[in-house]
């Protein structure tokens, strides 16, 4: 409807006490006018405003309100789409990951070889931890320590006061492995050649110096040294390269060694310098404690029961042990002996198994950039946080990544998960006592999830990006390919939260390195942080979907301003007018044009 302006114009003024009257006037059809009968009470003549309402601009309005809710919907729908197909992707692929071949078996070509080799590995681990706690108290994290330090071709050494079963736990991984094995007491003043065996008279009158080796630590597949620290310089020098390159220096000849893992034992920590070398050759570290109160009732009750008088009875057959130094009515061979027999040999690790264990492991195994953002961060922590500082050297740091990775492929996973890093709790200490601080910094870091967070800060600087770049098609596309890098990320931190938590945080508490007492601990400390981390994930996960699929639809700034108000209202207020205002307002319903 249109309002037109008329001009009314007046008489003289009225004579007299006249009374007003109205009185109808000819109007055009239709229409009715009024005007004083006695105009004298009427001022000057002056245009009345009247206001037209524009019909054709309500109907505009209206149409592009419209469009902006059926395009809203229509991003709205395709969202809600993609984020079931991603789930249900992101679901399909956890269920095949906790198969028992697990996500290291389902990478590359012949999976089923590969899952079949895994499982026959985990079966044999399996029974070996069982095997070799037969007896101990509160020694379950030194058995798993020792299995995966044979497992990865490294060495470990365990310190502690005497009568803390460190000899046992170290002689009892050869009752797992098929291999020879030798041990060695050492005191300062043994000499070369109880390790490395005795001259030969024969080579000595052919002017040769040539060890028989036969028997000894160049020949054993599995060593077990105690008191190894007390070494001289005498037989250090060709223990460091015995242990670290696996080659032994005999006479003029450099030949290989078979050794798979070395135990050592100390009752006290290095004091001199020239064992540093010596200690840092041992990957792995675990100090061994006096049984707990708690433990030591069933200590006592289990060595005054029948099972231990069985344990300690010489077998019946003449086997013997293959160390030189100990006695075959011993109760540690005794056990020994008996473990191997009742242990069939299917069951037993090979060198083999090692070996290609390790090389699948570092072929197979991804190690993301959290992991080893979260290594590099605890090596700078224990080199400037900590008084004295840590000192990590470079190959040490190296050998605790193919560790995680061994660790992971023998617990069925292709990608090794940042809480496979609380095994580095016994990798990177130089005394016993940092061992739980190092605990402590990785629970903290594993417990405070900033990555939601970081990605949540840089789809506000993409959006902002976005909405300055609108109209410009190369520089949307950029920014496009960015936001589905984006989406990749958030999908695999979804699925490795989302894994973590269902079935009851199996990749702690199914962990075959990690205690049972360790890992029902670290579950119970994570799973309410896990939570709260999926919640987030998914709300940004939702949000960079929203931006994806409106670039994909050239959407304007209207719509994204209804898609992500929240975005959008932090891009108003800290951008500069000038970005702003090209963009565009929204009309306010309703609105009327004056004339």
């Amino acid at each position: 409807m249109n309002l037109t302006a008329r001009s009314l114009t007046t008489t003289p003024a009225r004579i007299g006490n006249e009374p007003r009257q109205l009185a109808p006037v000819a109007v055009p059809t239709g229409r009715r006018h009024f005007k004083l009968a006695n105009p004298a009470f009427v001022g000057p003549a002056r245009p009345l405003r009247v206001v037209r309402a524009n019909g054709a601009q309500d109907n505009s309005y209206l149409e592009t309100q419209k469009k902006t809710n059926n395009d809203v919907n229509s991003v709205r729908e395709e969202v809600k789409a993609t984020l079931e197909r991603l789930m249900s992707g992101l679901q399909g692929a956890q269920a095949g990951g906790d198969g028992a071949g697990g996500g290291a078996a389902a990478a590359g070509g012949g999976a089923a070889g590969r899952a079949a080799e895994v499982e026959r590995l985990r079966t044999k681990l399996r029974h070996a931890v069982g095997a070799m706690q037969e007896g101990l108290v509160e020694r379950d994290a030194e058995v798993r320590l020792l299995l995966l330090a044979a497992m990865a071709g490294e060495h470990i050494l365990l310190i502690g006061p005497p009568g803390t079963a460190k000899s046992e736990v170290g002689r009892r991984l050869n009752t797992l492995i098929d291999g020879t094995y030798f041990e060695r007491l050492l005191t300062r003043f043994s000499v070369p050649e109880e390790l490395f065996g005795p001259l030969s008279m024969r080579a000595l009158e052919e002017d040769r110096y040539v060890r028989q080796v036969d028997g000894y630590l160049p020949t054993a597949e599995v060593a077990f040294i105690d008191e190894i620290f007390k070494a001289n310089s005498a037989i250090l020098n060709t223990l460091l390269t015995l242990i670290n390159e696996r080659l032994f220096d005999n006479g003029n000849l450099r030949v290989p060694v078979p050794l798979i893992s070395m135990v050592g034992a100390s009752n006290e920590l290095p004091e001199s310098e020239e064992l540093d070398a010596l200690y840092d050759r041992f990957l792995i570290r675990r100090q061994v404690r006096q049984v707990t109160p708690a433990g030591v009732a069933q200590m006592l009750s289990y060595y005054s029961s029948a099972a231990a008088v069985t344990a300690a009875t010489p077998p019946s057959n003449d086997g013997r042990s293959s160390s030189p130094s100990s006695s075959p009515s011993s109760p540690s061979s005794s056990f020994s002996e008996r473990t191997r027999a009742a242990v069939s040999a299917d069951l037993r690790l090979t060198r083999g198994d090692i070996v290609r264990c390790k090389a699948a492991a570092v072929a197979a195994v991804r190690v993301p950039p959290g992991v080893i953002q979260l290594v590099t961060d605890l090596r700078s922590y224990l080199q400037e946080k900590i008084e004295p500082p840590v000192y990590v050297s470079d190959r040490r740091l190296v050998k605790s990544i193919q560790l995680l990775q061994v660790a992971a492929y023998c617990n069925g996973r292709d990608s090794v998960s940042e809480f496979d890093c609380l095994l580095l709790q016994h990798v990177l200490w130089q005394r016993p006592e940092q061992a739980d601080r190092i605990h402590d910094w990785i629970i903290g870091q594993l417990s405070v999830d900033d990555g939601a967070k970081q990605v949540q800060y840089l789809l506000q600087g993409l959006f902002s990006r976005a909405c300055r770049s609108l109209g410009n098609m190369e520089k949307v596309a950029a920014i496009q390919t960015e936001v589905q890098e984006l989406v990749k990320v958030l999908a695999d931190k979804y699925q490795h939260v989302a894994s973590s938590l269902s079935g009851g945080f199996p990749v702690v508490l199914d962990n075959l390195w990690l205690g049972t007492d360790e890992s029902e601990a670290v579950a119970t400390a994570l799973q309410p942080r896990l939570v709260k981390t999926r919640a987030a994930v998914e709300q940004v996960l939702l949000d960079v979907v929203t931006l994806d699929a409106a670039l994909r639809r050239g959407a304007d700034p209207v719509t994204l301003a209804n898609l992500m108000p929240r975005y959008w209202a932090d891009f108003i207020r800290n951008s500069d007018i000038t970005e702003v205002k090209p963009l565009g307002t929204t009309p306010l319903a309703g609105a009327a044009r004056r004339i």
